[in-house]
């Protein structure tokens, strides 16, 4: 079977990932890898993880990346899990559900931390990070969301990390649903380690995700982790010592296609072309949804161009699974919302996604309407 033989996708995923993906990435996993041989390791591993490096900064001798098993919170818990020892302190900038993720895996693991938490709709005040940095010098590192896919709100993370570097701390940055989506160089933005997941905005398939981090920093995480299976520094380790080698059996299938998913990435001009389709395809979505009469949950100036949350219609015949099988019947699939003070839902603008894709949604939006 090649890419042509695949069936056509029933529906397209308006998500921020799990997301639509291209019938080559998809075909890239009709061929099976063994995880000893070179074939495998050299040529595929080692090529994603210099590839990695490439695409989030310039300085690439100053950093390193590492693999690893799981969906995008395995990933998360391993760089939480690893990288801050037992004498240390973690700040966590929480102001939606993926923050608030953040400090259930720092009271799991037991470690001391600081939670700065806002309400969903609101950004993180620069101000008030300097402030809790002043008064608590024993934090030692500072984690935050980039793309908080609960609203769809960009948060300032270039600021916050310039002011955490200025305090001598160790920045870790969630950016699962923005990396490869955002134009970034982390070693400018002073980010030490940066996390995402293979299905998001490199538009690979689920099953694993990887983290971007200074080599200096990662390489002081030995003996540190607090889970065999999650331990970050030995998972790199033995990478770099392998060439490519991973310490458990990986997701073969899905490591080729999202190799050949970096290198589609690359043909679509990087990714400054990848975000500038997205940024269209968000634009497209909310002139035609505000069109319809519908209102964003965000004002522009801190919407994200990878998912909105639109607020549902106030009109009592108005049902979200109603709205969702509709939409679905008509080949599309949105997300339910994530905000606890408003009745949302959300539509995102990643993946095999253009904006002809969102013009044809807003027609079957507005042929659709019930209430």
């Amino acid at each position: 079977m090649n890419k042509n033989d695949l069936p056509e996708n029933p529906y397209l995923l308006l998500t921020p990932g799990p997301l639509s993906t291209s019938k080559t990435v998809k075909a890239a996993m009709l061929r099976d890898w063994c995880t000893w041989d070179d074939d495998y390791n050299l040529n595929i591993v080692q090529e994603i993880r210099h590839r990695l490096v490439a695409l989030a900064t310039q300085n690439r001798e100053g950093y390193t990346s590492v693999l690893l098993q799981g969906s995008g919170t395995y990933v998360v818990e391993s760089v939480i899990g690893t990288v801050v020892p037992a004498s240390g302190k973690l700040l966590i900038i929480a102001n939606g559900a993926y923050g608030m993720r953040m400090i259930q895996i720092a009271q799991t693991l037991r470690i001391a931390y600081e939670a700065y938490t806002l309400p969903e709709v609101n950004m993180p005040d620069t101000d008030h990070i300097k402030q809790i940095l002043e008064n608590m010098p024993d934090i030692t590192h500072v984690a935050v969301v980039h793309s908080e896919t609960t609203t769809g709100m960009m948060n300032p993370v270039r600021k916050i990390a310039t002011l955490a570097q200025q305090y001598n701390k160790t920045t870790i940055v969630d950016a699962m649903s923005s990396f490869g989506g955002v134009v970034m160089d982390i070693d400018e933005w002073g980010i030490d380690y940066i996390i995402s997941s293979a299905n998001k905005c490199i538009q690979g398939v689920p099953g694993f995700g990887f983290v971007v981090a200074r080599k200096e920093k990662i390489a002081q995480c030995k003996n540190q982790a607090r889970s065999l299976s999650l331990d970050l520094y030995d998972q790199w380790a033995t990478m770099e010592k392998g060439n490519g080698k991973w310490r458990f059996t990986s997701p073969t299938h899905v490591v080729r296609a999202f190799l050949q998913a970096l290198v589609e990435l690359e043909e679509e001009g990087g990714v400054e072309k990848r975000q500038k389709r997205y940024v269209e395809n968000q634009k497209t979505l909310v002139c035609g949804m505000r069109e319809l009469g519908f209102e964003t949950l965000l004002p522009d100036t801190m919407q994200s161009h990878i998912i909105t949350s639109f607020l549902s219609p106030s009109s009592e015949k108005y049902e979200f699974l109603k709205f969702y099988h509709l939409l679905k019947e008509n080949g599309f699939i949105i997300y339910p919302g994530k905000v606890a003070q408003s009745e949302t839902f959300r539509i995102g603008d990643i993946g095999e996604v253009y904006p002809k894709d969102i013009e044809n949604l807003i027609n079957v939006i507005n042929k659709i309407k019930f209430w």
